[in-house]
């Protein structure tokens, strides 16, 4: 049975429910690829098992895509659905707007979904920088060119600390925010040094993917070198956490290697109006592993006031 930890806080309630299975790291569940794989549908990173077969391909979609210059970039993004907007936010370095395709099928139904891809990402130019302060610019600059209402934010890993940015900076835009595998980051917990060689030999079809996509590719390894060096010296924590004054859903996977529980849970502690949704036994993309169980977490926080 798909379950998970849900805790409000404050609310003295803690909801509980597992399901007993073996321990899976990421490595097994994602290093599986197939051999044989059709270019012409999107993958994930390490997507395992057969080609997607979705009809609709998420962040190459001419027939919903558009295009916002925010100053030194063009930042590609997809429309969705009708109702109140949803924007949504994948991972950063190895994300793409079609690692989101299962949560943008979900919401469009009763909702509009601005999908972004952040810049150096898929078709958005790269820019001068790639810090959270400047993503969550373009972000808040396409907001404001589809909407004048506040929006729910869903980001994931590096869409998560995109979206706590935004909150913080623009707390009059986000009326909610949802983000998956964003803890506290502590300055030097993790390295980056990433090249489009070592990205190639992970996952050379969906590297190939993406470099067909993007606007030069040529400049793609002195976007990784400065996106590493930004990420080697970020450090995300009580400062900017307090800032975020809007209602958070702040969801990650019980095993995930990047966001560990510790920094989940010191984020919670740091959060002003936050729930908690642990996905039991699940890695760092927790929402493709276990959508059902990510998915009925997400329902009642957009539902509720």
């Amino acid at each position: 049975m798909n379950t998970s930890i849900i805790i409000e806080k404050n609310s003295g309630v803690v909801k509980h429910k597992l399901r007993t299975a073996f321990l899976l790291t990421l490595s097994i569940l994602f290093c599986l690829t197939a051999n044989a794989q059709d270019l012409k549908h999107l993958r994930s990173f390490m997507q395992s098992g057969p080609a997607s077969m979705q009809e609709i391909p998420y962040g190459n979609n001419a027939a919903a895509g558009h295009y916002l210059n925010t100053g030194d970039a063009k930042i590609y993004y997809e429309i969705y659905g009708k109702g109140k907007t949803i924007v949504v936010l994948h991972g950063g370095i190895l994300g793409s707007t079609f690692e989101m395709a299962r949560l943008i099928d979900s919401l469009s139904k009763n909702f509009q979904v601005i999908a972004i891809s952040t810049r150096g990402h898929g078709k958005s130019e790269m820019g001068k920088t790639s810090d959270y302060p400047r993503k969550a610019k373009d972000v808040y600059e396409i907001i404001n060119a589809n909407t004048k209402d506040s929006v729910t934010v869903l980001g994931f890993s590096d869409g998560g600390y995109t979206g706590y940015y935004l909150a913080g900076m623009h707390p009059e835009k986000v009326k909610k925010l949802i983000t998956i595998g964003a803890g506290e980051w502590i300055r030097g917990s993790r390295t980056f040094k990433l090249t489009s060689g070592e990205i190639a030999r992970m996952d050379p079809l969906y590297w190939k993917q993406q470099l067909a996509l993007m606007p030069d590719s040529t400049k793609v390894n002195s976007w990784l070198s400065m996106v590493s060096a930004y990420y080697n010296t970020l450090n995300v924590g009580k400062a900017e956490f307090e800032k975020v004054h809007c209602p958070v859903l702040l969801m990650a996977g019980e095993l995930d290697q990047n966001a560990t529980l510790k920094t989940v849970i010191s984020a919670y502690s740091m959060l002003p109006h936050v729930q908690l949704a642990i996905i039991p036994n699940a890695p760092h993309p927790a929402f493709q592993v276990n959508f059902p169980a990510v998915w009925a977490c997400i329902v009642p926080f957009l539902s509720s006031n």
